[in-house]
């Protein structure tokens, strides 16, 4: 199983996440994309699957600090959308999780922490 674990490690939700793998036994490496960026084709990867409205995270203190023409850019446009998200990783909804899970042979893409999600999903 390989997964990767794509956030901000001083975020409480981050800190759930951890503590739930480490119950499940999941073995995992953290990226901390506030530490060291994340590239372009990894966000577009998850808005592709996912789409931007799961992925960018308007509720928080970095969305409501731009400027009216960079929502609204981002509200139009979602490859403008995907630049901010790269430039402000804080916007990212946390967690990002993507790997491969060996044993039952199929990928996996969550965001968010939903406990049940990740017991159904790790189990």
């Amino acid at each position: 199983m390989t997964i990767t674990i794509y956030g901000i490690k001083s975020c409480s939700t981050m800190k759930k996440v951890f503590t739930k793998l480490d119950e499940l036994g999941v073995s995992y490496e953290f990226h901390d994309y506030k530490k060291q960026g994340i590239n372009k084709e990894a966000v577009q990867r998850w808005v592709s699957e996912l789409g931007i409205d799961r992925v960018l995270n308007k509720r928080g203190t970095t969305w409501r600090k731009l400027e009216d023409s960079q929502k609204q850019a981002a509200d139009d446009n979602v490859d403008a959308a995907i630049d901010l998200l790269v430039e402000n990783t804080s916007m990212i909804k946390r967690p990002m999780v993507e790997g491969q899970l060996a044993d039952k042979d199929q990928s996996i893409l969550l965001c968010g922490f939903d406990e049940a999600e990740f017991e159904t999903a790790f189990s």
